[in-house]
């Protein structure tokens, strides 16, 4: 049986929903992760200061006491949100960076921004004060094919807020494409991305062998096999510093997921880790494990590295998965890779 030990983990990119959900899903993160980015879009969205420091209160409540998890909260970013809030909360320090929705392009995103020129006055101020910018990065225009949205942002959007505020700490959030990563690699010191467990593991056509499999479907979308690879390539890289992990985690019931909705999210947090490891092991890459994982996103966003350590193990048989969680009287489905995972947190 193999072993490895790596600094404690960071999860740069979460949706822990509200309510109900919070005692469920909240635990499955701060079992293995020490800190992690927290996404504003409920409904309603976290809009200002008394929003961030509720929304982080319920989520705190639900972490067990015997796991170490610190929640970094985010303001939602409309065509109406103002400088003095923005500024005030980062300062104060109730929130650790701001949320840019292309208004319309996934879960909860129609109070989104609906045009960069709405909110340049409060990127101007985030570059000034050194607040971070995530930014979903999909086109929202009808006429852009679907699997072209992150293309046509990068082209149409983001290249003329890199060019406008290259000072501006930008993360182009669970990018999806081989475009995204040569973007990401060319751009400045202060473009980075994050990058999902499901875009490393899976193409397109797994939302629909045999079937729609609607637990496959997320925003952005699965890519062609070209994309994946080349997602792979960058994560798994000698010299990867730009690229970490943010699992975009999304939990959804499943009469949602399973509806003419279909709703957009894949909730992956359980088995996280395994997967990753599994990932970077089938890419002869378990050395350059832990830049991805535990070091690129604390220097990108120039905190201290966790001074905690977790170990993995290799089973000699994989994994036997759990399927879902319960809650409201119906359940999450939680992620399956379409590979056998023979690793797991040594707890």
């Amino acid at each position: 049986m193999k072993e490895i030990e790596i600094i404690k983990p960071d999860d740069w990119h979460i949706h822990f929903r509200d309510g109900e959900f919070l005692n469920v899903v909240v635990p499955e993160t701060s079992k293995h992760f020490a800190r992690g980015i927290i996404m504003p879009n409920l409904v309603p969205p976290i809009l200002n200061h008394k929003d961030a420091i509720d929304y982080k209160n319920r989520i705190k409540n639900a972490i067990p006491k015997n796991h170490d998890f610190d929640p970094f909260m985010t303001l939602y970013l409309t065509d109406n949100t103002s400088q003095e809030e923005l500024k005030n909360s980062f300062l104060q320090n109730t929130v650790f960076a701001a949320k840019l929705y292309p208004a319309g392009a996934t879960t909860n995103s129609d109070s989104g921004v609906t045009n960069i020129s709405k909110i340049m006055n409060l990127l101007e101020k985030m570059s000034e004060i050194g607040m971070p910018l995530l930014i979903h990065g999909e086109s929202t225009h009808k006429e852009v094919d679907i699997f072209d949205r992150e293309k046509v942002f990068i082209d149409k959007t983001l290249d003329y807020i890199c060019r406008n505020f290259p000072d501006l700490k930008i993360t182009l959030e669970h990018i999806t494409t081989e475009e995204a990563t040569k973007y990401v690699l060319e751009g400045n010191k202060n473009l980075v991305a994050s990058v999902t467990p499901h875009h490393l593991a899976l193409n397109r056509n797994s939302i629909f062998l045999g079937g729609i499999r609607p637990h496959y479907y997320c925003l952005p979308i699965l890519k062609r096999e070209k994309h994946r690879q080349a997602l792979l390539e960058v994560v798994t890289s000698d010299d990867n510093k730009k690229f970490f992990l943010g699992t975009d985690t999304a939990p959804h019931l499943s009469t949602d997921k399973e509806s003419s909705c279909g709703c957009a999210g894949i909730f992956n947090a359980p088995y996280c880790l395994p997967t990753i490891t599994q990932i970077f092991d089938n890419a002869d890459a378990l050395s350059n494990l832990e830049k991805f994982i535990s070091l690129n996103g604390a220097r990108h966003y120039k905190i201290e590295v966790n001074k905690s350590k977790i170990k993995l193990k290799k089973n000699l048989k994989p994994l036997s998965l759990k399927k879902s969680l319960k809650v409201k009287n119906s359940e999450i489905i939680i992620f399956q890779p379409d590979f056998p995972v023979y690793w797991d947190v040594i707890v």
